[in-house]
């Protein structure tokens, strides 16, 4: 039954994918990512959404006195982040335009993000219990960044619409019950959305390599934070179930890509 109804999300999902055509965000950069993308909602949206969002989490964290509570570590990822912004052109020209803010959050949390558009947030848990280096900032940096510029909110929210739109018509055209619409959803968010996930994941590993190596912060440093991370982690969820590769499959796919993104590195140090 499973099997049926997977089948049967996915052949209806479809039929929605035929109303749009699909495309890449991304010139492919030197590690070569070319994927074309489902983006059923336009760019405009995604942004007004994002804007909103991130004024929203600024004026929360104002109001409780967390948001750049830390001057000197604030400068320190605008640096960074001034350096690495000054890559984006090869991936997409028109980035180099946005509107990028960086602001920080006192907590303990193990996060930071970049919203659509350019909103970069990090969390000083982040920074401060992995003890990390500037290499290793820029490596969080351009992995979150690298998300903004495939625009991988927009695919998300996308292919969450193209899922939903085809369980909707299954339901009606094979009169599934409740019961198994709910087991269709289930279905469908393993076999469409957690494992493109795990794709835009490495796309973004792939990306924000490449930027940190451009930007002369040296790509070792993503391995070193992973390992980190992996340290700090209190066990990992199957990854089957995870739209976040396990930090072992991780830091081997990152160490496949240094000889791609070492020169390039070298050659910004030089």
């Amino acid at each position: 039954m499973r099997k049926l109804l997977t089948t049967t999300v996915m052949a209806a999902s479809l039929s929605a994918l035929t109303l749009t055509g699909c495309s890449s965000t991304t010139n492919t950069g030197a590690v070569g990512v070319d994927r074309q993308q489902l983006l059923l909602v336009s760019n405009e949206q995604v942004l007004q959404l994002s804007a909103q969002s991130y004024a929203k989490t600024l004026q929360e964290a104002k109001a409780r006195g967390l948001l750049d509570t830390n001057r000197t570590q604030l400068n320190r990822l605008k640096n960074i982040s001034n350096r690495l912004i000054g890559q984006v052109g090869v991936y997409r020209p028109d980035a180099a335009k946005w509107p990028w803010e960086v602001h920080t959050i006192k907590s303990n949390q193990l996060n930071a993000f970049v919203m659509p558009g350019g909103k970069i947030m990090f969390y000083s848990g982040i920074i401060d219990r992995l003890n990390l280096t500037d290499d290793e900032i820029a490596a969080i940096m351009g992995h979150e960044m690298s998300h903004a510029l495939r625009e991988h909110s927009r695919e998300r929210i996308s292919r969450q619409y193209a899922t939903q739109t085809g369980i909707g018509v299954a339901a009606s055209i094979f009169g599934l019950s409740q019961g198994q619409a709910e087991l269709a959803n289930v279905a469908g968010d393993l076999g469409l959305s957690r494992p493109h996930g795990r794709t835009q994941e490495a796309e973004a590993d792939q990306i924000g390599l490449e930027l940190m190596a451009r930007a002369g912060y040296n790509p070792q440093a993503a391995i070193s934070l992973w390992q980190k991370m992996q340290r700090a982690s209190q066990g990992e969820p199957p990854q089957f179930l995870s739209t976040h590769p396990s930090s072992s499959n991780r830091i081997a796919q990152l160490q496949s890509l240094m000889p791609k993104v070492m020169p390039l590195y070298q050659k910004a140090r030089r």
